[in-house]
């Protein structure tokens, strides 16, 4: 081979695909134009890509060789992106057909979609939604580019500012960062936390469906990224985050614009104390639900995903049970799973620890019933070194006590078979964020319970950042499959979202983040936290109450060592 020296670039340039493919393409082109080339009809949309590193959005100039990773809305990244740019097309369309309106961007729902809320309309229907969807596949038909523009920080306060966007004003004021990414379709402008799709022809899928006086946009999911599933019904779900609404007005804070005044002017004091008090009265009320049926209810089933407090609630339960004469009685679901030997497998090969066909439920039916017919039993013990189950401590409860079930099947109905259903009062507990950055950008239940796992993976498990993203996806596959399901079985749902932690984790978890070692997946996602946390002024935990569920992931729980049943 002849080597020589030159003064002038190659015209072009080559990306590297995981398989081996070599695209090759004009030097500065968008990676759009790269991606073209091997997007083929049937196989999901290519909306973004990870170059060297970096995430990227498909408007990106390519300015040199280099390792790529094509993502589509079967990767998390991939559904983001799309999930962000169709509440843009929303918006614009919304925009068009109601420009005296408000829009708010409120919570998701399991079944793949956002609940959305109209205000300063006199009357909203299947007639007005119908507007918004017709307007929706008009652009999508026009394919409008989704402008990237960076404008200077005060330009852009100024614009929301003329637009009435309060919201948006208020938290770009606490904004470190001299500038700020806009995108623009046509007249409408407005910045979302992450990249978008290049255009609106891209967001071919999608559906709207009324519910009362509001709506859900609803998208594909990531096992079916080119068509939207039918919608779960979900009414307990609804009503908690009603609630949560409502705890938010009480507290004055909607945005985190808001939560961030409250700190600069003191108040968060206040915030958190509140907040506290909300969660200590809902857990008093369900405990006086238990109680008015405590000539029925015997055992008291437990369910949530990862890191939803669910441990600390049922200590706290247990207390306010105890409050009221009830004797509570924990019985770990976790002792009674059958021999490591003998546990399924899943597809992959590997152990199904979180199948249902794991545990023994004949003798959780049988000691369940022993129990609550006042029996002395001789309970297993789950010895997770030799994956052994073996004898435990032999138990007997007295008239009037109740037990306490946590696990994540507390909800499935196959659980408990030989057990009268009248006989349990069944919760289900999650961290449902509803305090959204502003009316356009809403904050990820997920994300927050992500960074509670981190600082518990960290402190009591000695695993980094980077090892928990790394399991988190496995974690939420458990969840979609064994808990989220359920969830509308349960008799009361307890959100266990506070206001103001993510003020509060943030000190604690950027450090952490910032650990994760740069060319790893995990990288990219620790990226992603730590400059969604970059909106959140940070606070200290002197005033987090020392039995809060918030310290059950910092540390300093009063709760860790007590025990609800000492006899």
């Amino acid at each position: 081979m002849e080597f020589y020296l030159t003064d002038k670039p190659r015209e072009s340039v080559e990306l590297t695909l995981n398989d081996g493919r070599i695209i090759t393409g004009k030097r500065g082109g968008k990676l759009e134009d790269f991606t073209r080339v091997v997007q083929k009809p049937e196989d999901p949309l290519i909306v973004g890509a990870i170059l060297d590193g970096h995430l990227r959005e498909l408007t990106y100039p390519v300015g040199q060789d280099g390792q790529a990773t094509l993502l589509t809305m079967e990767d998390s990244d991939g559904a983001r992106i799309y999930r962000r740019s169709l509440v843009f097309l929303l918006e614009v369309a919304f925009r068009s057909c109601f420009p005296e309106g408000g829009l708010t961007i409120d919570h998701s729902v399991s079944s793949g979609g956002y609940y959305c809320q109209v205000s300063n309309l006199p009357f909203f229907g299947q007639v007005e939604l119908d507007r918004i969807n017709v307007a929706m596949q008009e652009l999508v038909d026009q394919d409008v580019p989704f402008v990237r523009e960076t404008v200077p920080l005060d330009e852009a306060i100024a614009y929301f500012k003329a637009a009435g966007e309060d919201d948006k004003v208020r938290l770009l004021k606490y904004r470190q960062r001299k500038d700020l990414v806009l995108y623009r379709a046509g007249d409408t402008r407005d910045y979302h936390h992450g990249y978008m799709v290049p255009s609106s022809g891209y967001l071919k899928w999608f559906d709207l469906f009324l519910l009362d006086d509001a709506f859900i946009i609803r998208f594909p999911r990531r096992h079916a990224p080119s068509e939207v599933l039918p919608m779960d019904n979900y009414p307990t779900l609804l009503k908690t985050f009603k609630e949560y609404g409502d705890w938010l007005t009480t507290l004055g804070i909607h945005s985190v614009g808001a939560l961030n005044d409250a700190i600069q002017e003191g108040h968060i004091d206040e915030v958190i104390l509140v907040s506290e008090a909300l969660h200590e009265m809902q857990i008093a009320q369900i405990a006086g639900q238990i109680y008015d049926a405590r000539d029925r209810v015997g055992v008291i089933l437990i369910a949530g995903p990862s890191s939803s407090g669910k441990t600390t609630f049922s200590k706290r339960l247990g207390i306010q049970l105890l409050a009221k004469g009830i004797t509570p009685f924990a019985l770990e679901m976790d002792n009674f799973f059958i021999d490591r030997d003998k546990t399924p497998l899943n597809p992959d090969g590997h152990r199904d620890f979180e199948s249902l066909r794991a545990l023994d439920l004949v003798r959780l039916n049988r000691d369940l019933k022993a129990l609550m017919d006042g029996q002395e039993v001789q309970l297993p013990r789950y010895d997770f070194i030799t994956g052994l189950s073996v004898d435990g401590a032999k138990v007997q409860l007295k008239k009037g006590d109740v037990i306490i079930l946590e696990g994540i099947h507390g909800l499935n109905p196959g659980l408990l078979t030989d057990i009268d259903a009248q006989t349990t009062f069944r919760i289900y507990v999650s961290c449902l964020t509803q305090l959204n950055l502003d009316r356009h950008n809403r904050i990820s239940t997920t994300d927050t319970r992500m960074l509670r796992r981190i600082l518990r993976d960290a402190r009591d498990r000695g695993y980094t950042a980077a090892d928990t993203i790394r399991r988190w996806e496995s974690v939420r596959a458990g969840e979609k499959f064994h808990i989220f399901p359920y969830q509308e079985n349960a008799d009361v749902m307890f959100n266990s979202a506070l206001a103001y932690e993510l003020t509060t984790l943030k000190p604690l978890v950027e450090p952490l983040l910032r650990q994760v070692p740069f060319g790893t997946p995990e990288h990219i996602e620790a990226k992603r936290l730590l400059k969604f946390l970059e909106w959140f002024l940070p606070t200290g935990t002197d005033y987090v109450p020392d039995n809060s569920i918030l310290r059950e992931f910092i540390g300093g729980s009063i709760l860790t060592n007590f025990e609800l049943w000492t006899r």
